[in-house]
């Protein structure tokens, strides 16, 4: 079956940097599309980045681009989300999805930008 599994958040001091990481198995990752989602509590879950099969086509959320980099490795299953120049409003539960017919979620990693 197909499972995500994400890790990498914590607490970072506004201007710093985090790396997501994000598992995938149960599918061919290799061919998947794959994207990044976040959400803050009592508000509606927000597209980040998103990522092609082979890591050459990606795009990104205004809120995020120019700070922000989705990266893949097919050889590991893994995707990431490399984030930079941290700001409060960044501060969520970040989740991995790919979509198959429905979406597939992890069950997400707290990121918290706070001084």
């Amino acid at each position: 079956q197909v499972q995500l599994v994400e890790s990498g958040g914590g607490l970072v001091q506004p201007g710093g940097s985090l790396r997501l990481s994000c598992a995938a198995s149960g599918f061919t990752f290799s061919s998947s599309y794959m994207k990044w989602y976040r959400q803050v509590p009592g508000k509606e879950r927000e597209w980040v980045a998103g990522i092609n099969w082979s890591g050459g086509f990606t795009t990104y959320a205004d809120s995020v681009k120019g700070r922000f980099t989705i990266s893949r490795d097919n050889a590991k299953n893994t995707v990431y989300l490399q984030m930079n120049s941290l700001k409060p409003e960044d501060t969520a539960v970040y989740y991995c999805n790919v979509n198959f017919g429905r979406d597939f979620w992890g069950q997400g990693t707290q990121v918290t930008v706070s001084s």
